[in-house]
Parts: C-alpha cells; sequence; structure tokens
C-alpha cells in the first residue's frame, strides 16, 4: 500500500516519427455553380467493343447552373472517392428514353462527354430507387434543356471583373541612429541662414556731366577753403592787379622822364 501511495502517475508523449503536410485546399470549379437538382442514383455506360454495360459509380447525380453564365451541366461523383463518373453539358439534342423492363431508369447519348479529361462519346444509364425519383430526374432534366436554349438565344451581359486588391506600400526601415545622427560639418552648414538672393536694385539716374577743366592746373582738385579766407584771398588778389596796373604807368612816367632829360641834355650840349 506504501509503494502505491507513492507512485508518481507517468504521461509518456512521443512525437511522431512522419509529420502530415497541412491539408491543401483543392477547387472543383463548383464554387461558382447553384444546384437545380441532387439525387442518388447508380450510373452504367455502354462498352462498345464487348457490347455490354457496365457500372461506372454510385454517388448523387446533380444538375448544376453556372451563376454568370447560367448554363446548366449534369455532374455525377462516386461515393467516398469523389472521382467523377459523369460530367457533361445538357443539350436539345439529347432524349432521356425509359430502359427496357423497368421504369425506374432512363438512358440518353453524350456527345461529348469529359469525365475522363477529354470529350468522349458515350451511351450513359442511370437508375434510381423509385419510379418518382427517375420521373423527377426526367422533370429536372428537360427544365436544364430549355435554360440552356434560352441562354443561347440571349446570353447574358459579361460582368465587369472587379479591380484587384492595391497591396500596400512597403515601408522604408527606419535609420539606425548612427545613421540618423548627423555629421558635425552637417549640422554647421544646417544652422547657417538660408542666404536669400538681392533683389534687383532700381537703376540710378546718371550723373549730371561736371564742366571739363580749362587746364591741367585747374583740373587739380584742392582743398575747400573757408569762406572768411576766400573773401581775403579774393582782396589780395584785386589789389595785387591793381599793383600790376599802376606799374606800367610808372614805368611809362620814368620813361617820360628819361627821354626829357635826355632832350635836354642834347640841348645843352648844342648851345
Amino acid at each position: 500500500m506504501a509503494d502505491t501511495e507513492h507512485t508518481e502517475e507517468v504521461d509518456p508523449q512521443f512525437e511522431p516519427v512522419i509529420k502530415l503536410t497541412d491539408q491543401v485546399e483543392t477547387k472543383t470549379h463548383e464554387e461558382d455553380e447553384d444546384a437545380l437538382f441532387k439525387m442518388r442514383a447508380k450510373l452504367f455506360r455502354f462498352e462498345t467493343t464487348s457490347s455490354e454495360w457496365k457500372e461506372r459509380g454510385t454517388g448523387d447525380v446533380r444538375l448544376l447552373q453556372h451563376k454568370t453564365t447560367k448554363k446548366v451541366r449534369l455532374v455525377m461523383r462516386r461515393d467516398k472517392t469523389l472521382k467523377v463518373c459523369a460530367n457533361h453539358s445538357i443539350t436539345s439534342d439529347m432524349r432521356l428514353m425509359p430502359n427496357i423492363g423497368s421504369d425506374r431508369s432512363w438512358v440518353w447519348k453524350v456527345a461529348a462527354d469529359v469525365s475522363e479529361g477529354e470529350p468522349t462519346a458515350e451511351t450513359l444509364a442511370i437508375r434510381f430507387a423509385n419510379a418518382d425519383n427517375a420521373q423527377s430526374f426526367k422533370s429536372e432534366f428537360e427544365k436544364a434543356q430549355k435554360i440552356n436554349v434560352d441562354v443561347a438565344a440571349n446570353p447574358p451581359a459579361p460582368v465587369a471583373a472587379a479591380p484587384a486588391p492595391v497591396a500596400p506600400a512597403e515601408e522604408a526601415p527606419k535609420p539606425t541612429e548612427a545613421e540618423a545622427a548627423p555629421e558635425p560639418a552637417a549640422e554647421a552648414e544646417a544652422e547657417k541662414p538660408a542666404e536669400v538672393e538681392p533683389a534687383t536694385a532700381a537703376p540710378e539716374p546718371e550723373a549730371e556731366k561736371a564742366p571739363e577743366p580749362a587746364n591741367e592746373e585747374t583740373s587739380k582738385e584742392e582743398p575747400a577753403v573757408p569762406a572768411a579766407e576766400e573773401t581775403k584771398e579774393e582782396e589780395v588778389k584785386e589789389d595785387e592787379a591793381k599793383d600790376e596796373t599802376k606799374e606800367p604807368e610808372e614805368a611809362k612816367e620814368e620813361a617820360k622822364e628819361a627821354a626829357e632829360v635826355k632832350e635836354e641834355g642834347k640841348e645843352t650840349k648844342e648851345d
């Protein structure tokens, strides 16, 4: 009893040696169709080489109408394996004929059955559980023929395809601290104020031309003289001009006196 009380429960866990792959979703091209009729039945195919009927499979026979084109086709898959055993469009030239000695089966000919991948001409027979199911299949089959005839006469307008979603733009990677930090030279340039282009100045009026100097001496620039000094200089110049006018007159008088003296001297000599 003591041993059983102290024993610990062991929960062993084992990892699988082979890991199964994830289930892949496969499209059957029946996603865009609506089922107008569905019933369980058994399908047979007539073998021309041996001239006998061979069973194709047991499963649900369906009449599928496309949502866009509105066309109807017959599709039948086997139970469990879901392998296609009948797949063809319902045309107006098909005729369901009763099988000899049975009221729950029908026989018809198909110009192009694509259950095996490639279109082939086949003679098919289908058998239901009772006569009522067989009559229901016949009525729905004939309705599908009328639908396909009307669609061929008046095809529906094509539906515009929805625009493909736009992928979001990828964000640019954020810069690291080293890349984000600016260099010293870059900082100095960033601190400088932006240079403003000078506005074009209005043209200045042309200055009036000064009169040309009479000679080189007058053209030389002299320092400005106060007004008082200018008046004194003018007075001095006037006095000098008067003296200059007086000197020739005095010289004339002296010359006259000298001439008179000479004449007097001549007269004295003659006497």
